[in-house]
């Protein structure tokens, strides 16, 4: 049985798990307090610090010996998806932050750092930075403006195997629409294999718990001059401050359900215009397929909630059949993507 370790770099914490095959040994959220955080100018410069805390905790609990170091992926160069083996040019893109800073960056190098030590090698899986868009799908309206692939790649390319396997399929033979619907909202149709188009979950589709989703253009230039908000407020308002935050003051989906039980018709009002404007995301993205969609699947921590599947099902199930994957195990889904290396499902991609 192949004994994996996976780690995960949060903004103030490090998950990290250990798996023998897909059985869970045991796993530990590593908390980073603000204080400890703030002497770091760049997340990049946290690399040892964290390193260390893992050490900790792997001697604490007497682990080691590893058949593979597993890390988020970062915010590297555009890729296809699958496992890729940690290398010296990932590492260098890694440190430099190729196209941004963000705690994931942080897992490849961890991970490296332990694999070295424990001789074993060390892989990423799935990052935010997957693209596999075919060039029509880049096309904006605006050449400055290039539409991007960035997704919660890592569950959606892990449920769409657990899929796959589950019909007794290949995903080379299969047409699937993926919508991952968690505080931001991705919804990705898959032909073949390949995640060719999807709405960047920051800047268009679907609202959501925290994120506005596309907005009227026009209007939001004339906000953006209107004197009113800097660059960095603005971007706050879009990311973290749009959607349910912004129409019902929470994120959280269960207060919403409990406002409505109670009699609310606003909140109502919004809870289902945006499963409507899911609905409406997936409607598009059949028409990427042609059409021709085996299946449609809901997954993400939104996707526990039967009010709201079911909300979108009504709009959509005409298009196929719809499959409730609900959850998000981002270290469940990493050692997946190398148990398939190591079981020779798939052969790692170099980066």
């Amino acid at each position: 049985m192949f004994r994996i370790l996976a780690i995960n770099p949060g903004s103030t914490s490090t998950k990290i798990a250990l798996y023998e095959g897909k059985e869970l040994i045991k796993s530990e959220n590593l908390s980073h307090s603000r204080e400890e955080l703030k002497k770091y100018n760049k997340i990049i410069d946290q690399l040892d610090f964290r390193y260390e805390a893992i050490e900790k905790w792997l001697e604490e609990n007497s682990f080691t010996s590893f058949h593979a170091i597993v890390g988020r992926g970062g915010l590297l160069r555009p890729m296809e998806s699958g496992t890729y083996e940690v290398n010296d040019e990932m590492i260098k893109d890694l440190k430099i932050g190729v196209q941004g800073e963000h705690a994931s960056n942080l897992g490849g190098l961890i991970a490296k750092k332990i694999a070295d030590r424990f001789g074993v090698k060390a892989y990423i899986v799935d990052p935010v930075a997957v693209d596999e868009f075919e060039d029509i799908a880049r096309i904006s309206g605006m050449p400055e403006i290039p539409r991007r692939s960035l997704l919660h790649a890592l569950n959606v390319k892990a449920v769409a195997h657990r899929v796959a396997k589950d019909l007794g399929k290949s995903l080379e033979e299969m047409n699937l629409i993926v919508a991952h619907l968690g505080g931001g909202i991705s919804i990705v149709p898959i032909k073949k294999n390949k995640m060719v188009d999807v709405n960047n979950a920051n800047e268009m589709g679907p609202f959501s718990p925290e994120r506005t989703g596309g907005l009227p253009v026009g209007d939001l230039v004339k906000l953006a001059f209107s004197g009113k908000y800097d660059l960095a407020t603005l971007k706050k308002k879009l990311t973290g401050e749009g959607g349910l935050v912004a129409y019902l003051n929470t994120n959280d989906a269960r207060e919403v359900e409990r406002r409505i039980k109670e009699g609310d018709k606003y909140a109502e009002l919004i809870y289902n215009a945006m499963a409507y404007q899911i609905a409406k995301e997936i409607g598009a993205m059949a028409t990427v397929l042609k059409g021709q969609v085996e299946k449609i699947v809901l997954t993400g921590g939104l996707s526990h909630s039967k009010y709201l599947t079911d909300k979108i099902s009504e709009y959509i199930s005409f298009i196929g059949e719809v499959l409730i994957y609900p959850g998000e195990d981002e270290m469940i889904a990493l050692v997946e993507g190398v148990l398939r290396v190591l079981n020779n499902e798939e052969k790692a991609k170099i980066y």
